[in-house]
């Protein structure tokens, strides 16, 4: 059986931190075809918008895929890729304690199960065209909410 192919590019902020957020995903089809998906939420984190785009896109998803999911957040790459098992070995514990953000930690895996993804990490603010067009929706997003 073989799976539809999809690249998703992922941005989540707060401006202040925390404060109003926004998070954004660009998925784009075998065919380059794209599907854009935003929003905000008025008392947030930076970290819980990165995780809710991720979240979001993955969950857009209709069948299971082979993904490749770009990112610029460290915290998101490195706790879906490094973290991850040590936090389900010590019961959602990190070297300092409980796991924060683990509802939305636990809502990334229950998503991650269904795919075969590739996460990679890019360089923000970079020059790619994908990364800045999802943090520009994540600002348009905040705006829906601010209206400035």
């Amino acid at each position: 059986m073989t799976t539809e192919h999809v690249t998703i590019y992922t941005d989540g902020g707060c401006d202040p931190n925390p404060g109003i957020g926004g998070w954004a995903a660009i998925l784009l089809d075998a065919q380059k075809r794209e599907t854009v998906l935003s929003g905000a939420d008025p008392h947030t984190t930076n970290n819980r918008m990165e995780l809710t785009a991720a979240i979001e896109a993955l969950r857009a998803l209709k069948a299971p895929a082979t993904v490749d999911l770009y990112t610029d957040s460290t915290y998101l790459m490195k706790g879906i890729t490094e973290w991850m098992p040590k936090w389900l070995a010590k019961n959602w514990r990190g070297s300092s304690g409980p796991v924060l953000n683990v509802d939305l930690w636990q809502r990334l895996l229950a998503e991650t199960a269904r795919h075969k993804i590739n996460w990679h990490w890019v360089k923000g603010h970079a020059g790619n065209r994908y990364n800045q067009r999802v943090d520009a929706l994540v600002h348009a997003a905040r705006r829906s909410l601010t209206g400035k």
